[in-house]
């Protein structure tokens, strides 16, 4: 059976553990699967090999009909969340199958995938780190304004992807060589060293390097 690449699951929340030494250290808690397999691609008819799996059970009534006669094939119930997986073969899983946190091991280093949490319009001072204008010497009413954005009339305009104010936030995160610092399969948890993108309750995919 190929290796499985990863999971599905949901932040619960940060704390901190100490370690044999004494030492601190902040974690992430994970609530990961068990996920089920609920549609499995190969090469022949689709193109590739993958797996795809749910998370997050809802209402049968929440789901339009595709989804529910996609998901129904599987003999499971209804997901919120539904994503796939590359593998390099698919021999050996079966519709249905439950995968679970077991397939990592502590000390191991993974890729987190989250949604930032949304911070809404914010000037250029908090979204890109700008230092702000002086507060004295004749300055007024300019101390947090991103200064001149402009040129002269070559190219008179404003050039794209300049830094300017914006939405913040909101935005797919994905954090890599983040260690797994514990595996509680009975409880279907991850503990992952440092912080992970988005709220609390917020849905995460976590996949192994490579």
């Amino acid at each position: 059976m190929p290796k499985m690449l990863g999971i599905l699951g949901k932040k619960l929340g940060m704390t901190r553990i100490f370690k044999e030494d004494g030492s601190v250290c902040c974690v992430t808690v994970i609530e990961a699967g068990p996920c089920p397999v609920m549609q499995i691609k190969t090469q022949d008819k689709e193109g590739y090999n993958a797996l795809q799996l749910g998370y997050d059970t809802i209402a049968e009534r929440k789901v339009n009909k595709p989804l529910k006669g996609h998901m129904a094939k599987a003999g499971k119930d209804m997901y919120r969340h539904l994503r796939e997986f590359p593998l390099e073969g698919v021999d050996g899983y079966e519709l249905g199958q439950e995968i679970t946190v077991d397939i990592f091991s502590a000390g191991e280093k993974v890729k987190v995938t989250g949604t930032s949490k949304g911070k809404g319009f914010q000037g250029v001072m908090k979204r890109h780190n700008f230092s702000g204008s002086r507060a004295s010497h004749g300055a007024e009413k300019v101390h947090r304004v991103p200064g001149s954005v402009g040129n002269a009339t070559y190219p008179g305009r404003v050039w794209k992807n300049k830094k300017m104010p914006g939405q913040m936030g909101n935005a797919r995160v994905t954090l890599s060589n983040v260690e797994i610092v514990d595996v509680r399969p009975e409880d279907n948890v991850l503990v992952v060293k440092g912080q992970v993108p988005g709220p609390n309750n917020g849905f995460v995919m976590i996949r192994k390097n490579g």
